[in-house]
């Protein structure tokens, strides 16, 4: 411990990749202990040779192994995703190669004394694998107000124009890496049946050819529907300029833990429609709409379209989930979540 502050080594390579919500999710979790938690935390990132009291692992590099393997230290590893996700709609992986790699993905998190899921959904798929219950942590994502929030009219109609589309046009986007599981061939679909709204997707292959489904994805991109606008990987810092223009963020991703898109979307209190999955009936309490395939997703997207009372009362369903994922919840969560985890590790250290 360092001038009666712990010192938390982040360990990820996240932000490596641009477009994708693991790499937005870490610099989220870095930026608020620093602005919420400079008295108890100092933070480091990627530091291999100062000592450090905790580390989080981010992301499972497999050079990460060996800072994994200290036994004096807390390791928190963020659980994004199981063999399943990862495997099964994100990346084509070779079959003989995917056990190894389900193997070492369990392994790394077994070797940390706490994982943290964004999504409690998500935990009894860690104890079928192994995985004591105890030892798993439910702390949601975080964006930031300050970034993500209204722009103005401005704003609005020079991004539409940026991309050829009319200020008065009703725009529904969507948002993330294009892969199989994020649902990009069902949006291209739903825009079919709405010939009268325009869909944008904001994203690309973060990890080119190996990405699942890649050939059809790429035919399906380079020969979109007239009403379907592919913008490419779009930075960070300029995504709130995309949601400002939109009127619906649409995700018919089939497996999820908790998007970032979402959250971002909801800071501007816009509708949200989404796949009904299980998995957004714990985080997101209900305020959004759902469907379960392309023809109750264009009835959807439509009728916010085409009824103003609607929409009003789903930008006000948008908001609720936007005041919940507060910087002070979250925060708080976090302090008690690391305090413990030391004292823990103390407290074992001491009994052997």
């Amino acid at each position: 411990m360092s001038e009666n502050k712990l010192r938390i080594t982040m360990y990820s390579s996240a932000d490596k990749v641009s477009g994708q919500g693991v790499g937005s999710a870490y610099l989220e979790q870095v930026e608020l202990l620093r602005e919420e938690a400079s008295d108890l935390f100092e933070i480091a990132i990627n530091d291999w040779f100062k000592p450090a009291d905790i580390k989080h692992f981010h992301t499972i590099d497999p050079g990460f192994m060996i800072p994994m393997l200290d036994k004096k230290t807390v390791k928190i590893a963020y659980c994004h995703f199981l063999p399943d996700t990862v495997i099964d709609g994100s990346i084509n992986m070779p079959a003989a190669f995917q056990p190894i790699a389900s193997k070492y993905i369990i392994n790394f998190y077994k070797l940390a004394d706490r994982l943290v899921v964004v999504n409690p959904n998500f935990t009894p798929d860690l104890v079928r694998y192994g995985i004591p219950e105890n030892k798993i942590y439910y702390i949601p994502n975080y964006v930031s107000k300050e970034v993500f929030h209204t722009l103005g009219e401005e704003s609005r109609i020079e991004e539409r124009k940026k991309y050829g589309i009319k200020e008065d046009a009703f725009v529904v986007i969507g948002a993330g890496q294009v892969q199989t599981r994020k649902g990009v061939i069902d949006f291209c679909q739903t825009a079919q049946m709405c010939p009268d709204i325009e869909f944008v997707w904001a994203g690309g292959f973060s990890f080119g050819i190996i990405t699942d489904g890649y050939e059809e994805l790429k035919r399906l991109m380079a020969n979109p529907p007239e009403n379907v606008h592919f913008i490419g990987i779009v930075e960070r810092s300029e995504m709130v300029k995309v949601y400002n223009m939109a009127d619906v963020l649409f995700m018919p991703s089939y497996n999820e833990l908790f998007p970032m898109t979402i959250l971002e979307a909801v800071n501007l209190h816009i509708p949200i429609v989404l796949r009904d999955l299980d998995l957004y009936k714990d985080i997101l309490f209900g305020h959004y709409m759902a469907g379960e395939n392309n023809e109750q997703f264009a009835q959807l997207l439509e009728s916010l379209k085409n009824d103003p009372d609607l929409y009003k009362k789903q930008e006000e369903q948008s908001a609720a989930i936007s005041e919940y994922y507060s910087k002070e919840h979250v925060a708080s969560m976090w302090r008690k979540f690391y305090v413990d985890a030391y004292r823990e590790k103390q407290n074992e250290l001491k009994n052997k």
